[in-house]
């Protein structure tokens, strides 16, 4: 691969769609005299989903370029970041791991042959390697290591020594494995900046760095593995990939932090060449696009309906995946899922009965769906001049229809365009005649009620982005709680708010991935 290419056309392959490359000029200086040679890390965390699919398509550009590539492993960085994957399943998590990517790299063509896999702990516990630590430590403050894994590293109130180390191992890790360039997300610039600051103090080279763009998920904010509503699993069935799709925030037009619209781009133009929607004659016809910036533009001016997107989207992701599936369908490879990725609710209830029930029966916040929510609309109902009607995005297709009582409370005014937060999981209830599909989660006083105030969440959130309790992250909301069960209601008892205005359950934080929920002014007020 690359041989009849000149250098600048390699240069092209390597950097198009990145959003940034630091030390250009050396790449260029390498690629007149010999192939590149690129690493790209993932540290063996959460279950690997679709958005890995934009590493692996510049994987496949810097094969095409000749590149020589290596895959690492990262199982170290992923106990040192705080501990998300245990040190007893770090094994198994990196042969999930190197089972996914392979079947990822080869559903899109690429050739394994032409790729070097290896694993962390390979060569992170040398003694070479670990003097290289100490010594790395000793130069290194903490400010600059705490800066450098700000985005990468899972951020706490107690931080461990561990994710002050995470940074500076990753830099050690482009000595070790010998290569020109590291090859990640524009979240690890600051790691990459880190690198090039103090290898050179060890008598190392400053290496290059290719950074790709953060893809968004389907809320709209960063895809992540923690957060079940913004990501596609490499393994969901396609009735899961149609029903995750058909939620996801695709609002007409809107071509910012569209994550349908960038997976299109970044995914599968650079791997197919092109993307088709089928639709109704009336409505424009089929049509192929052979250029991305074609389907933008007409997005843009809603030429291409958020529907017709998502219904090509889930063509061309399923052909990506569905190999994927079929290998995941040997008795091995679903017995290694299992195991480096146990249930815990199903392992709690091992022994006292059927697993599933003691599934359905476990207390925990993260069976809850909480979201952010945008009101778009509100008036008085119709026939309750005491309940407003407001319609709320919450990041799906329609706004969801919610009956509040806050009339007494909050005007018109004050609701229109506001950031909400809801409970989206309860069963539908009519009031006045009216199906509320939401509760509009709020904060009061009790023996006060004059005094109610809905909860706030971070500034520059985003309508559907997930709010969890923390330390209940990974946790899958249920489809419709089960109103037999009282779930909210037992749940409900120990949400609160605290001496600082912030929402919590147990005394844990309710967040999203930007910050805490909050209330105004009602100090240890309730939460319904």
């Amino acid at each position: 691969m690359g041989e009849q290419l000149s250098p600048d056309e390699k240069l092209h392959l390597i950097t198009r769609n990145l959003q940034e490359v630091l030390g250009e000029e050396k790449i260029k200086q390498v690629l007149a005299e010999r192939e590149l040679k690129v690493y790209w890390g993932t540290a063996t965390t959460g279950k690997p989903h679709v958005a890995y699919f934009v590493p692996m398509s510049k994987i496949a550009d810097f094969l095409k370029a000749g590149c020589e590539v290596t895959i690492l492993f990262a199982d170290l960085h992923a106990f040192l970041d705080n501990m998300k994957a245990p040190w007893e399943l770090l094994e198994l998590r990196v042969q999930y791991y190197e089972q996914v990517i392979k079947a990822m790299l080869e559903s899109i063509g690429v050739p394994l042959d032409k790729l070097k896999f290896i694993k962390g702990t390979d060569f992170q516990l040398s003694r070479e390697y670990t003097l290289d630590v100490y010594r790395l430590s000793s130069m290194v403050t903490e400010h600059d290591a705490k800066k450098a894994g700000a985005e990468v590293v899972k951020q706490v109130d107690h931080p461990l020594l561990s994710g002050l180390l995470y940074p500076g191992l990753q830099a050690l890790d482009e000595e070790y494995l010998k290569v020109d360039a590291q090859f990640g997300g524009v979240d690890q610039r600051k790691i990459f900046t880190l690198a090039e600051k103090y290898l050179p103090s060890l008598g190392y080279a400053k290496r290059s760095h290719l950074m790709n763009p953060m893809v968004p998920g389907l809320t709209g904010a960063k895809m992540s593995s923690s957060e079940e509503e913004s990501k596609i699993d490499l393994l969901d069935r396609k009735e899961d990939v149609k029903k995750k799709l058909k939620k996801a925030f695709c609002e007409p037009g809107n071509i910012e932090n569209n994550g349908v619209l960038s997976f299109v781009k970044h995914v599968l133009f650079p791997l197919i060449g092109e993307f088709s929607i089928k639709r109704d004659p009336k409505f424009g016809g089929d049509k192929t696009y052979t250029d991305f910036d074609e389907v933008e533009k007409e997005f843009g001016e809603e030429l291409i309906h958020p529907g017709d997107l998502k219904a090509g989207v889930e063509v061309a992701l399923n052909k990506l995946l569905d190999p994927i599936r079929k290998k995941f369908e040997s008795p091995e490879l679903r017995k290694l899922s299992n195991t480096a990725y146990p249930d815990p609710s199903k392992n709690k209830g091992a022994g006292k009965g059927n697993p599933k029930v003691a599934e359905e029966d476990e207390l925990v916040p993260s069976r809850l769906d909480i979201r952010v929510g945008k009101v778009i609309s509100v008036e008085k109902h119709p026939d309750a001049d005491s309940l407003y009607l407001e319609k709320i995005d919450v990041g799906e297709a329609e706004p969801r229809t919610v009956v509040s009582g806050l009339v007494a409370y909050v005007s018109q005014e004050a609701l229109q365009d506001r950031l909400v937060v809801l409970l989206c999981n309860l069963k539908p209830q009519k009031m006045r005649g009216v199906e509320s599909q939401a509760m509009l989660l709020c904060a009061s006083i009790e023996g006060d009620p004059r005094r109610v105030e809905p909860l706030d969440p971070p500034e520059g959130s985003s309508p559907g982005e997930r709010v969890f309790v923390e330390g209940y992250e990974t946790g899958k909301p249920d489809d419709k709680l089960n109103p037999k069960k009282k779930l909210w209601e037992k749940l409900q008892v120990d949400l609160k708010v605290s001496g600082q205005c912030v929402a919590q359950w147990q005394d844990k934080h309710l967040m999203t991935k930007l910050g805490h929920i909050t209330c105004k002014t009602l100090k240890g007020g309730n939460i319904s």
